[in-house]
């Protein structure tokens, strides 16, 4: 066990950069924003979006159908993010998408500094206003700032105080849940895990999908439970199972308590690559999709259904009977697709 505090800062400093209702955990005060920006696109229908935070589905048949885009680690303001925005923007004018989720790392190398900054239109404004349609976060290690340490807690603060500017973007607290047709989705802060601050959100998410009445339920989250990236899998994170807060040992903890087995599915990022994992947690199926806008690496650690260093991001469709998700890359072109059936 490492005790001393100035060699776990530098270990998990080293590490970072080469590796997420009711508004229950909103933190601090949030920080005073500028007026609201201009976007093109619907804005009645994104701040509409809002109606969906802190609800859950009501449980009953439904005959909506739920279609969303989920990918991470975005946030670089490069050509690959460019290309990704493009390929889903014509997804979602072909096929319908009712929102779409950042699984975090929104912002390298260190989060945003105010809601004014200017990565915000570098990063998520220009990038994806090909797509019409709300954006709901999950905040990464990177957001936390710190470089990718993530320990810089007030941070989010600025990317929680930003819907208030821009009604395309929803993070309404740290952690929270948000429910839509036959699917309830909860979204986890497996940074705060990391550092082993998760004990009222565990307890949360617990909660929300052990209540859960819907037909189908989708966790959020940013850290893998399961990944073939550099990273690999919580609680060995990089390989240090025996060193604090890098291990993903928090994260392991927390989806293990919270998730598995409760969830259908888990989506998250971290690893810029793109995920279906074979094995499963508890019978949660796990997948990653952190490759909008640079790829890492991929080893062949897990049994992978699919995994691509391509760029891309992963398009869900969910009814009452089917829940099917497709991993679209940079050019718009389906290279993967999986059913679940209940």
């Amino acid at each position: 066990m490492i005790r001393s505090p100035a060699l776990l800062l530098a270990l998990v400093g080293a590490f970072a950069c080469t590796r997420s209702t009711p508004a229950v955990d909103a933190g601090a005060p949030r920080a005073p924003g500028p007026a609201p920006v201009a976007v093109p696109g619907d804005a009645a229908r994104w701040a509409k979006a809002s109606a969906w935070e802190g609800q859950a589905a009501d449980g009953g048949a439904s005959d909506r159908v739920v279609r969303f885009v989920a990918l991470g680690d975005t946030g670089k303001a490069n050509e690959g993010q460019r290309r990704v925005g493009e390929a889903m923007g014509k997804l979602c004018r072909e096929q319908g998408c009712d929102f779409v989720v950042l699984l975090g790392d929104n912002f390298y190398p260190t989060g945003v500094t105010s809601t004014a900054d200017p990565q915000w239109q570098g990063t998520f404004v220009a990038p994806y206003a090909p797509v019409d349609a709300p954006f709901f976060a999950v905040l990464g290690n990177h957001d936390y700032g710190g470089n990718g340490r993530g320990n810089e807690f007030d941070k989010p603060e600025h990317e929680l105080a930003y819907a208030k500017v821009n009604p395309k973007w929803h993070l309404p607290a740290r952690h929270y849940r948000f429910g839509l047709g036959p699917v309830d989705f909860v979204v986890a802060d497996t940074n705060r895990a990391m550092y082993g601050q998760a004990e009222d959100e565990r307890a949360d998410l617990a909660s929300w999908l052990a209540g859960s009445r819907a037909r189908w339920r989708i966790a959020f989250g940013h850290h893998p439970a399961m990944s073939n990236g550099p990273h690999g899998n919580a609680g060995e994170y990089d390989g240090l199972g025996l060193v604090p807060i890098v291990s993903g040992q928090g994260v392991k903890d927390l989806l293990e308590a919270a998730v598995c087995g409760k969830a259908d599915l888990y989506i998250a990022g971290h690893d810029h690559s793109r995920q279906w994992l074979e094995p499963t947690c508890q019978g949660t199926e796990l997948v990653v999709s952190g490759n909008g806008s640079s790829p890492t690496g991929l080893t062949q650690k897990n049994r992978a259904r699919f995994q691509s260093l391509g760029l891309g991001f992963l398009y869900v469709v969910a009814d009452e009977k089917t829940l099917t998700g497709t991993f679209y890359d940079d050019t718009g072109a389906a290279d993967f697709t999986r059913t679940l059936t209940k």
